[in-house]
């Protein structure tokens, strides 16, 4: 048998390639400003096809240059504002290098990482204004966080035996505003409730109507179902609004439902400064809220949070011990608690690094900052679109979401085909990438700005560009 390990056989070589690696991927990051999306080449993906035989290292670090770095998502270009996509810092190079030397599988069992994840987590939980009893798991964004909130909704509801009995007879039924982001859909699909049990409330001023909330959980009661869960928006989809959270709270202690909270970048006012962080006042009543840090904390994908007010109650839903994952008082084994057993997740890797290091290195001021200015350079976006002639915005925005129509004399047909041409053109020249939705019957131009790296020049270039289009 061979002693021959995966190992480079040269360290030295390995090393100095690397280190070249490195400072090409620093440049990048550095030049962001000049790396917009771009479309991907005909044969890239057979490109990509594992050969036979292993190529020289200098090969691959080279094809790194040329084939896979160059056709990024172009999310960290200071003018992407496309649906809602963090930007990425510089610290997550560093973050991620020390993730891949460590390698923790950070489902359980006694290892620094697991330390890092619970102070990242308290940290948040602090910032989110809950009680020292909650806790929460780091997961791949909100939509995870989501179905694992509810799966802990539903044991609360119904009691642990249902983890093994299953859901028998009882209607369970959920209740959101009209246009909530589909993971709230696809969480009551995947715990078993069915997103056929969700209520849809209408909106009045921009928010979940509250007496429109009340008649549909009394007529759901009288008709034999089970009301178990509300869910309040913290920046929605569409236009950034959030309801109001001191009014859903109140609901669902009268009504016994457990409140939670889809915060995934709207969460994050909660560290912003005035008139931006009263928007999520409230938000500390919730039993759970999902958010994700990959948004607008900026860190490189994929890190979001499951946050739930008690912990035992997320616990109760997923904790499985079988003999061979047993704690022990010492040695690797111990060091409880397990991540395992609050969420699906016995594999996982070590997210929190990102967020620690960010913060440790860059400063929560910082992040404070840069929200609240990516709030008010959606206001001057809006500014500058008013300021154009034909140009109109879907409302004022809120937090740090811009919706506007390039040209409002046309029909809404027309409209709507004029905005997803220059969406289209726009993202193919570099210029800017905005991305569309339908408010009313226009289909709109849309910028959701969690972007540290925009400024009120590149706001300005992008909304004379789309005026140029229009009148093209």
């Amino acid at each position: 048998m061979s002693d021959q390990t995966l190992d480079p056989q040269d360290w030295d070589r390995f090393r100095a390639e690397t280190r070249d690696l490195l400072d090409h991927c620093i440049d990048l990051m550095q030049n962001a400003g000049e790396r917009p999306w771009q479309h991907v080449p005909e044969g890239l993906e057979d490109s990509y096809a594992i050969g036979q035989t292993a190529a020289q290292g200098a090969d691959v670090m080279d094809r790194l240059r040329t084939d896979v770095l160059p056709y990024h998502a172009g999310n960290t270009h200071p003018k992407y504002w496309g649906w809602v996509q963090g930007s990425g810092l510089s610290t997550d190079i560093a973050a991620s290098m020390v993730a891949a030397v460590m390698n923790s599988n950070c489902g359980g069992r006694n290892h620094g990482a697991n330390y890092m994840e619970r102070a990242v987590i308290d940290w948040t939980r602090q910032k989110m204004g809950m009680p020292e009893s909650a806790f929460g798991v780091f997961v791949t964004g909100t939509s995870q966080a989501t179905a694992q909130a509810f799966a802990a909704a539903r044991v609360k509801t119904l009691g642990k035996e249902v983890r093994e009995a299953g859901q028998v007879g009882q209607r369970l039924t959920a209740y959101a505003a009209a246009g909530v982001h589909n993971a709230t859909k696809k969480g009551l699909e995947l715990i078993g409730v069915g997103s056929g049990n969700l209520r849809l409330v209408p909106l009045k001023d921009g928010r979940l109507d509250v007496t429109a909330l009340k008649e549909m959980i009394a007529e759901d009661r009288a008709q034999g179902a089970l009301p178990f869960l509300l869910v309040g928006t913290a920046g929605s989809v569409d236009l950034g609004l959030y309801d109001d959270f001191h009014a859903l709270a109140d609901v669902a202690a009268a009504e016994s439902l457990w409140l939670h909270v889809d915060g995934a970048f709207g969460a994050w006012t909660r560290i912003a400064k005035e008139p931006y962080r009263s928007l999520s006042d409230g938000i500390e009543r919730a039993d759970s809220i999902a958010m994700d840090f990959h948004k607008w904390m900026y860190v490189s994908y994929d890190c979001g949070l499951c946050l739930v007010r008690d912990g035992e109650d997320l616990r109760n839903a997923f904790a499985a011990r079988p003999v061979y994952l047993d704690g022990k008082e010492r040695g690797v084994a111990s060091g409880e608690p397990w991540f395992c057993d609050y969420g699906v997740d016995l594999s996982r890797g070590n997210r929190a690094i990102k967020v620690w290091m960010a913060l440790e290195t860059i400063g929560e001021e910082a992040f404070s900052e840069a929200i609240t200015r990516n709030c008010d350079l959606a206001g001057f976006m809006a500014q500058e679109v008013q300021a154009q002639a034909g140009m109109a915005l879907a409302c004022d925005p809120v937090s740090n979401v811009c919706v506007f129509t390039a040209q409002t004399d046309l029909p809404a047909e027309a409209q709507s085909a004029l905005n997803v041409r220059i969406a289209v053109e726009l993202q193919e020249s570099g210029e800017a990438v905005f991305s569309t939705t339908k408010i009313g019957d226009v289909e709109m131009l849309r910028a959701a700005i969690v972007n540290h790296r925009t400024t009120n020049a590149h706001i300005r270039e992008a909304v004379q560009a789309v005026a140029a289009l229009a009148s093209a």
